[in-house]
């Protein structure tokens, strides 16, 4: 069964929008199992825990390996509305996740193609699929109307 990334970008981008709503940077995420159910999700959660490790694909890796009773996520597939940084990168390929779909790419800090390529660089132990610019525009969008208010 084929998992449609444009509804699954969708619950992200929704959840984002809790973390905008909360004051963080609104970034989503969500964890699918091999059937494309959503076995965790996650919004940035840095400024309302103060922690530099609640990015939203930490929050929605903890809860899927919570979910599944295992680290190892093998054949399940991250859907993040914006392009992993480094730390994030290497915690995707730590979990084993399978797949990593994300929207808007991050320029500044992205780490699965735009300023580094973690996951596909070719001595890493794991590898790791990557589609990119998924609803890039309404992702994107989103980030820039939550940094535009605070000009």
């Amino acid at each position: 069964m084929a998992i449609d990334y444009d509804v699954a970008m969708r619950k992200a981008l929704a959840i984002a929008v809790d973390a905008k709503a909360s004051g963080d940077v609104p970034v989503g995420a969500v964890v699918l199992n091999e059937s494309g159910e959503v076995i965790g999700s996650g919004h940035n959660l840095r400024e309302a825990e103060h922690d530099p490790t609640a990015h939203a694909e930490i929050v929605a890796i903890r809860e899927a390996a919570e979910n599944l009773g295992s680290w190892r996520l093998d054949n399940c597939t991250i859907v993040v509305t914006l392009e992993p940084c480094g730390m994030c990168a290497g915690a995707i390929a730590q979990s084993r996740l399978s797949r990593v779909v994300f929207g808007a790419w991050d320029e500044k800090a992205g780490a699965v193609g735009s300023v580094w390529d973690l996951l596909r660089d070719p001595r890493a132990p794991f590898k790791v699929e990557v589609i990119s610019g998924v609803l890039a525009d309404e992702c994107a969008d989103l980030l820039k109307e939550f940094f535009e208010s605070f000009r």
